[in-house]
């Protein structure tokens, strides 16, 4: 069961990162390393991802850096602050979405809702908010915290932090705004509101000081797949992101997702589930095992050791690599990461991996599904998942950016429009109605 209307097309994103999502890729020929702050370098990127009709672009967000790891290139990515740069390409966009992450555990409701109202005027209603919780100790040492709180505490603060930002972009009504010279009323303040929020953890005045946007508020994006994460989706997402490693793996969480929004009184139909999906183009299916291959050697196993135990919350840097991944605590005592730590552990467990072989499975896409091969067996692949309830379209994360992005975008897309599963051209409004939900 796919939860869509007959003919409806399979949605892109692009997961924006200056030089590829697998951790050596900033070391490859192709990848301009010395252009990572420069923002001409995103304005290309997101031209190329434009032209090719991708619905959105979306950027993470890490609030903190190891000393350690930056020698290895933890910020080859650029470190770029996700509305800063969103704000700036809102400018040299006009018709892609621009989806920014930002953590509920590290600001204030009236700060994102205001920010994400601007970004929403700046691009005419192209606006979407990636909501994370964070999950590590070493962000929260940056915001005046000793610790990060525990997992489910995180999810019930993430829950009021979206109840107030939804009530501020909501404190003013669709036709508050006049600006009527002849009578001197620049807005009708009987349709300007306080919120009044008294809660657990905000206390909330209002109202915003920014008008109602094209959109009202931006598109919602998710990406726990935990217990929590999922009802939290069910309750708020329109779009959900997900790291799953096979077509059962994805169906299960599709029906498991869409049946808890259901639960929550939403129609399914109108929550777009994304996998990530990270791929090595080549003309043979060979030829892209090789370029993979020649990925893998730009990675250093300290450095990933390091991102792993950051990313499942245990330390795994004195363990033996050519050992097995070791037993990691209860799924629950993990206060970080949980349902990506439990998707890599069943991994390594049911692949039989190495630690050193572990590394390299997750070099390339954290936990996502990596693929390499022509673009015919990963349109073929793209197509299994969306026509067998598995994905509505997927969150695309090129290895290697600048040559796998063109390749992608120049093999792979063509054969998805001409099975009729990827659209052609862009249609008219803001992202919401743009991706139909």
């Amino acid at each position: 069961m796919t939860y869509r209307t007959k003919g409806e097309k399979m949605r892109l994103n692009l997961f924006l990162t200056s030089m590829g999502h697998h951790e050596g890729a900033w070391r490859h020929p192709a990848s301009a390393v010395e252009s990572v702050q420069d923002f001409r370098l995103y304005q290309e990127i997101a031209a190329k991802a434009e032209r090719a009709k991708f619905d959105s672009i979306f950027m993470a967000n890490r609030y903190s850096v190891s000393t350690k790891a930056v020698t290895y290139g933890e910020l080859g990515g650029g470190g770029m602050e996700p509305l800063i740069l969103l704000s700036a390409l809102a400018a040299v966009t006009k018709e892609i979405g621009l989806i920014g992450t930002v953590s509920t555990s590290f600001t204030e409701p009236f700060n994102v809702a205001r920010s994400f109202s601007s970004l929403d005027h700046l691009s005419k209603g192209r606006a979407g908010w990636n909501v994370i919780t964070s999950g590590t100790d070493e962000e929260a040492k940056n915001f005046n915290l000793e610790e990060i709180p525990d997992h489910e505490q995180r999810y019930v603060r993430a829950q009021e932090f979206l109840e107030v930002t939804n009530k501020l972009w909501d404190s003013w009504e669709a036709d508050a705004l006049v600006k009527d010279k002849a009578t001197g009323v620049y807005a009708l303040s009987e349709k300007v509101h306080e919120i009044n929020h008294k809660g657990s953890y905000f206390s909330v005045k209002g109202p915003l000081n920014s008008p109602r946007s094209p959109q009202g508020k931006p598109v919602i994006v998710q990406a726990g797949s935990s217990k929590d994460g999922i009802d939290f989706a069910a309750q708020y997402a329109e779009i959900v992101f997900t790291a799953q490693q096979t077509l059962e793996d994805a169906q299960i969480f599709y029906k498991k997702l869409k049946s808890r929004v259901q639960d929550f009184g939403r129609d399914p139909s109108k929550v777009i589930v994304l996998p990530g999906i990270c791929p090595v183009i080549a003309n043979t299916d060979e030829e892209a095992k090789a370029k993979e291959t020649e990925l893998h050697k730009f990675t250093n196993p300290a450095y990933s050791l390091l991102q792993l135990s950051n990313r499942v919350g245990f330390d795994l840097t004195s363990y033996p690599l050519d050992g097995p991944f070791p037993e990691l605590p209860d799924i629950k005592e993990i206060k970080g990461h949980q349902s990506r730590t439990k998707l890599i552990s069943d991994l390594a467990k049911k692949e039989n991996l190495t630690l050193r072989q572990l590394l390299l499975r997750l070099a390339g896409g954290r936990g996502h599904f990596t693929i390499a091969g022509t673009p015919e067996r990963i349109a073929d692949e793209l197509q299994a998942w969306f026509e067998n309830g598995a994905a509505d379209g997927f969150n695309i994360m090129p290895q290697q950016m600048s040559e796998g992005l063109t390749e992608f975008i120049e093999s792979v897309i063509p054969e998805l429009q001409n099975r009729g599963l990827f659209k052609t051209e862009y249609t008219d409004g803001t992202l919401r109605d743009k991706l139909g939900i």
